[in-house]
C-alpha cells in the first residue's frame, strides 16, 4: 500500500516556504505521493472552510514537480465543471509530461454553491456536467486529433498534443460517496476516492455498492483509494464514532490493516482538523506523520520508499 499526504495549500499557514517544506518532508520521509485541493474563487462559503490565500492546484503541482523527483503528485480533488475540459486536458497532460508521468487526477463535482454562481455555472447540473466533461477529457487525452459531442461541451478535430505521458491517461480518482458518485467512479474512474469515512462504511456499504454497480454495468471494479483524517490521540476514541485514522496509534494501525484487507493500493493522509489557525503549525503535522511512518507500519522509514 502506497501512503501519501494531503498538503495545506490554503489559509494563514500556506506560503511558498511551507509548500516547499511539505514537499521536502514528504519525499525525504519516504511518503509515496502528495495531493492538494481545488477552488477557483474564494467566495464566502469557501472562505469559511478553506480561506484565502488559496494556491492554484495546477500551478502549485507544476512548481512542486520541479522541486521533487520521486513522489507522485495528485489532486484531491479538481472540481471538474469549473474549467472547460479542453483547458483542463491540456494543463493536466502538460503537468503529467513535465513531472515524468507522476500525476494522479482526482476529480469531484464541487459543493460551494456561491462559487458556482460567481463562475456562472448551474449548481444543480454539476453532476451531469462532470460526467460529460470526463468523457471530453478522455477524448482529448487519447486522440491526437479529438472530437467529442456531449450535452454540455462539443468539439471537432482538435489537435491535442502533448498527450499525457501515462497511457491512456493519468489515473482518474473519483471523489464522493453518493450513488451518483459511485456510478461515476465505475463509468469513468480508475479508483474511488472517498474522504473522511469510517472503516465500517467502506467495508460494509461503500465497496459492496461499488461492486454491485460494476457488476450491473459489466465493468471492472475500481480500486479503493481513500483520503482519511489523521488525528493521533493519547486516549482511545469510541469505535462507534471515530473516523478512520483517528485515535491512538494502535487504533490507527488497525485501520491501516483493515484498509490493506480491502485491497487499498493508495492511502492519502489528511492532517487538517478543520482548525484554520491550527494549520499554521506545520511542525505538529510533520511530527505526527513522522511518528506514523516509524511506528504504525512497523517498518523502518526507508521501507516506505
Amino acid at each position: 500500500m502506497k501512503v501519501g499526504v494531503n498538503l495545506i495549500t490554503f489559509g494563514p499557514g500556506a506560503s511558498e516556504e511551507s509548500l516547499a517544506r511539505w514537499a521536502g518532508f514528504a519525499e525525504s520521509m519516504g511518503y509515496h505521493f502528495m495531493m492538494l485541493g481545488d477552488h477557483v474563487t474564494i467566495t464566502a462559503d469557501v472562505q469559511g472552510r478553506y480561506p484565502a490565500p488559496f494556491y492554484d492546484p495546477f500551478t502549485t503541482l507544476a512548481w512542486l514537480a520541479g522541486l521533487t523527483r520521486r513522489v507522485e503528485l495528485g489532486f484531491t480533488v479538481i472540481v471538474v465543471p469549473y474549467r472547460h475540459p479542453l483547458e483542463t486536458a491540456r494543463m493536466a497532460a502538460t503537468l503529467d509530461r513535465l513531472s515524468g508521468g507522476r500525476l494522479i487526477f482526482g476529480v469531484g463535482v464541487g459543493w460551494a454553491r456561491q462559487e458556482f454562481e460567481v463562475l456562472g455555472l448551474p449548481f444543480e447540473k454539476r453532476g451531469a456536467m462532470t460526467d460529460d466533461y470526463l468523457g471530453a477529457l478522455k477524448a482529448a487525452w487519447t486522440q491526437d486529433v479529438a472530437s467529442y459531442q456531449g450535452p454540455f461541451v462539443s468539439f471537432k478535430e482538435i489537435y491535442t498534443a502533448p498527450r499525457p505521458l501515462q497511457r491512456p491517461h493519468p489515473p482518474i480518482w473519483v471523489g464522493g460517496s453518493s450513488d451518483a458518485a459511485l456510478r461515476r467512479t465505475v463509468r469513468h474512474g480508475d479508483a474511488w476516492h472517498p474522504i473522511r469515512s469510517r472503516i465500517a462504511f467502506l467495508r460494509d456499504e461503500g465497496m459492496p455498492k461499488l461492486r454491485a454497480i460494476a457488476d450491473r454495468e459489466d465493468r471492472a471494479v475500481p480500486a479503493l483509494c481513500p483520503r482519511i483524517r489523521l488525528r493521533l490521540t493519547d486516549q482511545p476514541m469510541p469505535e462507534e464514532t471515530r473516523l478512520a485514522g483517528e485515535g491512538t496509534m494502535d487504533q490507527v494501525r488497525r485501520d491501516f490493516e483493515a484498509l490493506q484487507k480491502l485491497g487499498v493500493p493508495y492511502l492519502c493522509l489528511d492532517t487538517f482538523a478543520d482548525d484554520v489557525e491550527g494549520s499554521r503549525n506545520h511542525e505538529a503535522a510533520w511530527r505526527m506523520l513522522t511518528s506514523l511512518a516509524e511506528r504504525a507500519f512497523d517498518l523502518p522509514r526507508q521501507s516506505l520508499r
